[in-house]
């Protein structure tokens, strides 16, 4: 169980009598750090930091609960053969190359079938580490607890070269061993909250569609405007929006590229002229926004299905 962890204060002494010394702490069981004395003392920062290696090249089924308090980040050292599930599905099964990272929420039991040795590097990172990273990341607090439920593997150099560091990282002297393994960790985490609420967050833009308040501002604003020459930042303008966010919710919300409405809009305006006044072809395009008749004649006739003479005389009959 990871959630059991060593009480010990300090290192254990056979760690630290050597001349040199990791402090990262070696697992005897898969994504279980608590077996070793002097990973605890990671504890204090809130990211216990262990590593589990094996050089058996024979297969190897090994299982984890999943921990209540913790995210595990896991990175591959090496390259390595296994089958591995995630809270019952297996998502790998294969070769899985150095540099992999794959991040495991609390409470989500994994299992791992290894057919070849292995080597990786394990971060239990507690929800405090998770909260105080994404304020310094955003500049604001996260309403309640954060969680990183996607666990498809994930490869990021730069993640790939600060898990080296950690992984390689040796000292004379354990109290600065110990800095060097936080300051380390604590930018991993950083990192890999700035990656997953950066793609969460534009996904999330991407996906809303205009509310329907700025809608109703776009549509009035183009309705005001349709003999006036105006582009996609004067309609996004008097959203309150800039111009890719407004034109992908308004898509959203329409089924309607901007561009597209407004000729439709002009379109709609035309007909209208055309059946309620008196005024020439020339004159009704110009009084809708178009530069040329000949352009108005052409957009007319796609969106209608005919010119506007010809479809001016067939309703001025049915009138």
């Amino acid at each position: 169980m990871i959630s059991s962890f060593s009480s010990s204060p300090e290192p254990a002494l056979d760690v630290i009598h050597r001349s040199r010394v990791s402090s990262i702490g070696m697992e005897h069981a898969w994504r279980d750090p608590s077996h070793e004395g002097h990973a605890a003392a990671s504890q204090r920062s809130n990211i216990l930091v262990s590593r589990w290696i094996r050089n058996d090249g024979g297969s190897l089924e090994v299982i984890n609960p999943g921990n209540t308090a913790h995210h595990c980040i896991a990175m591959n050292l090496k390259c390595t053969s296994l089958s591995f599930a995630h809270a019952g599905r297996t998502l790998v099964r294969g070769r899985v190359t150095a540099g992999a990272i794959q991040i495991t929420a609390p409470s989500v039991p994994c299992s791992a079938v290894f057919e070849s040795a292995a080597d990786v590097l394990h971060l239990f990172v507690s929800q405090q580490v998770m909260g105080e990273c994404f304020e310094d990341t955003f500049g604001r607090s996260h309403t309640g607890d954060i969680r990183i439920d996607d666990p498809k593997l994930v490869r990021d150099p730069a993640l790939e070269r600060l898990g080296q560091a950690l992984a390689v990282s040796q000292s004379d002297d354990a109290t600065l061993g110990k800095v060097f393994t936080d300051s380390v960790s604590l930018a991993i985490v950083s990192r890999v909250i700035a990656r997953h609420f950066t793609v969460t967050e534009r996904k999330a833009r991407e996906a809303s569609a205009l509310p329907s308040w700025r809608l109703s501002r776009a549509i009035d604003y183009i309705d005001a405007h349709l003999s006036e020459s105006i582009g996609l930042a004067d309609i996004a303008n008097s959203t309150g929006l800039t111009r890719m966010h407004f034109a992908s919710q308004f898509r959203r919300a329409t089924g309607m590229r901007p561009h597209e409405y407004l000729l439709r809009r002009r379109i709609d305006h035309a007909q209208q002229l055309l059946l309620e006044s008196r005024h020439n072809v020339l004159d009704v395009a110009l009084s809708c926004g178009f530069r040329s008749q000949a352009h108005f004649t052409t957009v007319f006739k796609r969106l209608v299905g005919e010119t506007p003479y010809c479809w001016r005389m067939k309703a001025n009959v049915d009138r």
